[in-house]
């Protein structure tokens, strides 16, 4: 059976608009159609078209067809979300609705298998794609916005994106797929499943995976490469009264990240460096090595490594038909990764962090003009002087250790009831997890000159030594020199953070989703306890020199006080959902949802005070309300819907430059009240048996209601955009198949006072194959794909260390992220 997507949506005045979402399958030899029954948080089968709520359904063909390397990739198509992944294949920016956010998954949980990646975000920055990637091995994606369903398993009323695996069945089938891009990409894919045994086996097996070398997308000499192995293991009930199914997943991947960089100034497009060539990113391979002398020994940085994670975990699903009428599921899962997140900055925090003329540098520095004027700059791995015209820009990196474990169990018991004209499904259950994540944190500050992939620079004075005050003082040696930077390596480095922190979850829920007549109704509540524990190992004091570097060993500047503070927080909040659904005929029915529900606040977030206590803690509450109207018919599937949300003290928390600690970063946290409302749809349309279109549109208006900062008032979210629409094409003709995406992305800002206003950018991408066919079912299929077809240059976001300080005002260069470059990508699938 081919999965053919058709769902969501059709927009208002006069305008239709869609996006690919709820799937449908298609026998081969049959027009009937069948569609897919929603999976995620509930337990009545129903399809998109008859929940109440929206529902947005990926087939298995759309994710491998959406796929170019990030979550952000397919997570973009979805309505009412904006997601970007200019920062690489992971830690992805979701954006739901307006709701206010620095990116990453922070109100959106990850499910692969109805199953949470980490259930709690916020014990460190890490964002929950940084532990899974996707394979051949998903079947679709299923992404449920608010009501009922959001109350079960971790829970979020804002929308959960659940990725669910394919299971093996009586034959053995599989997938080998080979891919190759530009700039140095290539990787295998597998798949394969079947029964274990004969062919009148009653246990099947999956197992999927990958291996991935790239020297790109953007080049910096650095490489991201590394695996993923996942597989399932089901076991069918002799008497057909369910299944228990055991996950597992092994991963050791290194993925390198990209941040902003300087711009230019006026058209915000990437700008020529000191070599002449365009500059993408100023990460480094030179940086690898830098090291420097800490109390706990020689450190260097694993800049390397980039976003490293190594690890595995294991769950175990059983479906349980009690009775005719009592049903039981149980899901739990154990997971423990080594993870480090490290990055290169945007800037060294020093001077404006932007490219600097060499007299700039000092000066910016406070280099006293005599000593300035026996600077000499040269390039640290050949000695070879900078010509006076080259550009430097100072960095730093950012390295981060986050190893993580995370437990969590769920069971839920359900009972048919019919009572009068009307039959109830009720759910009772609970869930529980338990989490831990590390959050060490080293800075390590270097100097490079301005052009892709910078060259580390030196800096020495020539006549001037420093005397026991760590002035600059003239040397009695006229020749003698004063290394300022030695191997680039400058003087702001060591330890800026040391935590451990846990949480435990412990929730219970019940629900009751109705079937009367024309009518569904759902009712759910859930009622959930935080505990959360911190154990801050000693507030380092970061600090840089206010002369330059204190000897040629480049001794460490900082240390940590060994002081300990721990602390706990605990909180208990409630939700409860509402949602009811009225078919008007068999094509058109119209729906409506509230729901009142809760965030924890990130438990980073959470400050110690000055008498060693940790700050209160509340829950973060979220209203929603949803009215729509959903249009099924035999060649059309689109609904249109209107949301209202309102989010009270959401703790929000940035990394920003320490303005009493030059060279350092610090958590900035503000306290955030939002409003949004809007309207959203979309749609699909089957011209005829060789054309179809999709489109999906979200119009929207949002503000800050209450914040700490006046000038934050009444201003829009940053990096939402108040319009944003898909559009799509997809041709088939027997064995030839194409699609051309198109993603628009509208004007919005990227800091809280919206000083930084960002214009819109449109990101296409094409894809296009060809499918030979075999003896026995084999398909060998040829395609190649487009991403970013026309190049654009869409800045992202601005400069997150900059914040509120960034200025949108002409100068000669601004620090922004473009979307990831075009990149042309060949794959050969064989299916058998």
């Amino acid at each position: 059976m081919q999965l053919r997507k058709t769902v969501l949506l059709f927009t208002t005045v006069a305008a239709f608009v869609a996006a690919p979402t709820i799937g449908f399958a298609q026998d081969d030899d049959s027009d009937e159609v069948i569609e897919e029954i929603i999976t995620t948080g509930t337990a009545v089968e129903r399809t998109e078209f008859e929940t109440p709520q929206t529902v947005t359904q990926f087939s298995e063909d759309e994710v491998r067809q959406f796929t170019s390397s990030s979550q952000a990739d397919i997570l973009t198509q979805l309505p009412g979300v904006s997601a970007e992944g200019g920062g690489g294949e992971v830690a992805t920016n979701v954006f739901h609705r307006s709701l206010p956010s620095g990116g990453q998954f922070s109100f959106n949980p990850l499910l692969y298998d109805g199953i949470p990646t980490f259930t709690t975000f916020g014990l460190n920055s890490s964002a929950f794609d940084v532990f899974y990637r996707n394979d051949l091995g998903i079947k679709r994606t299923e992404f449920v916005s608010g009501g009922v369903s959001n109350l079960f398993g971790p829970g979020s009323v804002a929308g959960i994106i659940n990725y669910i695996s394919k299971t093996g069945g009586p034959e053995n089938t599989g997938t080998v797929q080979i891919e190759a891009a530009e700039e140095g990409r290539f990787k295998g894919d597998y798949f394969f499943s079947g029964p274990l045994g004969d062919d009148n086996s009653d246990t099947f097996y999956a197992v999927s995976g990958y291996y991935r070398f790239d020297e790109g997308p953007l080049q910096s000499g650095l490489d991201t490469q590394g695996f993923q192995l996942r597989g399932n293991l089901k076991r069918e009930f002799s008497d057909g009264s369910g299944s228990v199914t055991l996950y597992g997943q092994a991963i050791d991947d290194s993925v390198q990240f990209f941040l902003p960089l300087p711009l230019d100034g006026t058209s915000r497009e990437r700008v020529a460096g000191n070599d002449g060539a365009e500059v993408f990113t100023m990460n480094t391979a030179e940086a690898i090595g830098l090291s420097y002398d800490t109390p706990d020994g020689r450190f260097t940085t694993p800049i390397r490594d980039g976003v490293l994670t190594k690890g595995t975990s294991i769950a175990v699903v059983l479906d349980k038909d009690l009775t005719s009428d009592w049903t039981m599921n149980a899901k739990i899962r154990y997971a423990q990764y080594d993870h480090q997140f490290n990055l290169f900055l945007d800037g060294d925090g020093i001077g404006p962090n932007t490219p600097e003329t060499q007299a700039e540098y000092l000066t910016n520095r406070g280099v006293d003009p005599l000593v300035a004027a026996t600077a000499q700059f040269t390039f640290a791995e050949t000695g070879s002087a900078l010509p006076s015209s080259y550009l430097l820009f100072g960095n730093r990196t950012l390295d981060r250790w986050r190893d993580a474990k995370d437990f969590s169990a769920e069971i839920s018991v359900g009972r048919n009831l019919t009572w009068g004209d009307a039959e109830h499904t009720f759910t009772f259950g609970g869930f529980f997890s338990n989490s831990q994540a590390d959050d060490i944190n080293y800075i390590t500050t270097y100097l490079g000159d301005f052009r892709n992939a910078p060259k580390l620079v030196d800096v020495t004075f020539t006549g001037f030594q420093e005397d026991a005050t760590g002035a600059l003082v003239a040397a009695g040696d006229p020749n003698a020199v004063f290394q300022w930077t030695q191997n680039g390596l400058a003087n702001a480095n060591g330890m800026t953070g040391n935590a451990d922190r846990s949480a435990r979850r412990t929730a219970f829920y019940v629900a009751d989703q109705i079937e009367k007549d024309q009518w569904s109704f759902d009712f759910g509540a859930r009622v959930e306890r935080l505990d959360g524990d911190v154990k801050d190992f000693g507030r380092s004091n970061f600090t840089m020199a206010n002369d330059p570097l204190l000897n040629n060993d480049l001794e460490q500047v900082s240390f940590t006080d060994g002081s300990l503070r721990a602390g706990t927080v605990s909180a208990t909040e409630w939700a409860f959902s509402a949602g009811t659904l009225y078919r008007i005929n068999d094509t058109v029915n119209v729906f409506a949802n509230a729901s009142r529900g809760f965030f924890f606040p990130q438990i980073r977030s959470v400050p110690f005070n000055n008498s060693g206590e940790l700050a209160s803690y509340e829950g973060e509450i979220i209203d929603a309300i949803e009215i729509g109207a959903k249009l099924q018919t035999d060649n059309f599937d689109g609904y249109v819907a209107f949301f209202y949300t309102t989010l009270d003290d959401r703790r929000n928390v940035d990394f920003e430059n320490d303005p009493n600690n030059p060279g350092g970063v610090i958590e900035v946290v503000t306290t955030q009240s939002t409003e949004a409302k809007g309207i959203e749809a979309s749609g699909t349309y089957h011209i005829n048996d060789f054309w179809s279109l999709n489109a999906n549109v979200t119009l929207r208006d949002s503000e800050f209601t209450k914040a700490e900062n006046a000038d934050v008032l009444g201003k829009e979210m940053r990096r939402q955009p108040s319009t944003m629409f898909n559009t799509g094409v997809r041709f088939q003709y027997a064995n030839f198949d194409a699609s051309l995406m198109h993603n628009y992305h509208g004007d919005n800002y990227a800091n809280d006072n919206n000083s930084v206003k960002l214009e819109a950018y449109n990101l296409v991408r094409l894809e296009a194959g060809y499918t030979f066919e075999f003896d026995d079912g084999q398909t060998l299929r040829v395609s190649g794909n487009v991403f970013n077809l026309t190049d654009d240059q869409g800045i992202t976001e601005g400069s997150p260390r900059q914040g509120n300080a960034q200025s949108g005002a002409p100068e000669q260069f601004f620090v922004g992220r473009p979307i990831l470059p075009r990149r042309v990508m060949l794959r050969v699938t064989y299916d058998f």
